[in-house]
Order: structure tokens, then C-alpha cells, then sequence
């Protein structure tokens, strides 16, 4: 691969992981709710889960879904469900997890963070996206692996930006009605995520 082409999947990977999705409304919310360091497994999870999900479209799994678009419509539906259930849980959490919470509720953790890359429909365009346009035919194997591990060494810092602002929020919204409010309106901001793929 070029090095300008390479610069450039640099840049997708880079702009495509830090604007605002449905992992992104999560760590927010889990840095508000759990702090950075009890986040950092979700973090890792969503590295391990997209770099995975990454490499199954580069090998094949895109045009799998592109010639039967049932299984498309199967992941959407599997997707908007379990998008809904997490807009409800965060919507509905009303205090922050410290060390331990007897509130029931814990961070997301690296296997279901790994696992929601599967149905998380901005993790899908993202890779099809990126295997369309940067892997390349004259080197297929070798140009996957490139395209995934671009995407897995930028997200972490991508999606920890996302995490150190919600830590950042967590003195202001200490107060019970502020994170109240801050939960409802991430709760909804994620299941507004859903619309997109409706399309």
C-alpha cells in the first residue's frame, strides 16, 4: 500500500472513530457513570470486536452479505433491538458506579463490547467502507491487515477521548437530578443512532 494512501486510511480511521456513534455515546456515558479506568475494558473490547469484524468483511464476509440481503436486514433488526435495550438501560441509571455499585449496573465489559461490534450499524458501514476503498486486489491478504490494524491503532485513542470528557463531567454531574437528565439525554442520543440505519 502507498504511504499517501496509507496516510489516508489514517485519516478515515481516525475521523470515522471519534465522531459521534453509538460506541461513542456509550463511553461517554461510561466515563460519566463508571470513570476512565473502569471503562477501559469496553475501550478495549470495541478495539478487539471492530479489528475482528474488520477482517471477517475483508475476507469475504461483505460479499456474503451483499448477495443474501436478508442476513442484512437480520442484523439490522438484531442491531436496533439490543441499541434500544442499552438507550434504555443508560436512560434509566440513576447514580454513578464507584469502586463497586450495588446498583446492579456495571460497565460494559470487553466481551460484550467486542460482541456489539457485530450489530452495531456504524461498526458495519465503517468496515465495508474501508475494505472497499483501502484494500486493494494486487496484495488482498496483506492489504486487509493493514486496513484492520490502522482502525485498531487509532481507535483506542479516538474512543478515549470520548471517555476522558465523560471522567471530566463526572464532578459537575454528581449531583443526582444533573446526571438524571445527562443519562436521559444519552440514553436518547443513542437510540437516535438507530436512524441512520433505517435507510
Amino acid at each position: 500500500m502507498p504511504v499517501d494512501t496509507f496516510l489516508a486510511l489514517l485519516v478515515f480511521a481516525f475521523v470515522s472513530s471519534i465522531t459521534p456513534g453509538p460506541n461513542n455515546v456509550m463511553l461517554l456515558a461510561s466515563g460519566v457513570n463508571f470513570g476512565f479506568w473502569r471503562t477501559v475494558p469496553h475501550m478495549f473490547g470495541i478495539a478487539a470486536g471492530f479489528g475482528s469484524l474488520l477482517l471477517c468483511v475483508g475476507f469475504g464476509l461483505g460479499a456474503l452479505l451483499t448477495g443474501f440481503p436478508a442476513l442484512g436486514i437480520v442484523l439490522k433488526v438484531l442491531g436496533g433491538s439490543y441499541l434500544l435495550y442499552l438507550a434504555w438501560r443508560i436512560a434509566m441509571s440513576r447514580s454513578m458506579g464507584g469502586a463497586k455499585t450495588t446498583t446492579g449496573r456495571d460497565p460494559m465489559t470487553f466481551a460484550a463490547a467486542a460482541a456489539f461490534q457485530w450489530v452495531n450499524p456504524k461498526a458495519w458501514m465503517m468496515s465495508v467502507t474501508a475494505m472497499s476503498v483501502y484494500s486493494s486486489p494486487d496484495a488482498p491478504y496483506l492489504s486487509v491487515f493493514l486496513v484492520a490494524a490502522a482502525f485498531v491503532v487509532v481507535n483506542f485513542p479516538s474512543v478515549s477521548t470520548w471517555v476522558g470528557f465523560g471522567t471530566v463531567l463526572r464532578a459537575f454531574l454528581a449531583d443526582p437530578n444533573r446526571l438524571k437528565w445527562f443519562n436521559i439525554a444519552m440514553g436518547s442520543l443513542l437510540a437516535l443512532t438507530i436512524f441512520p440505519m433505517l435507510r
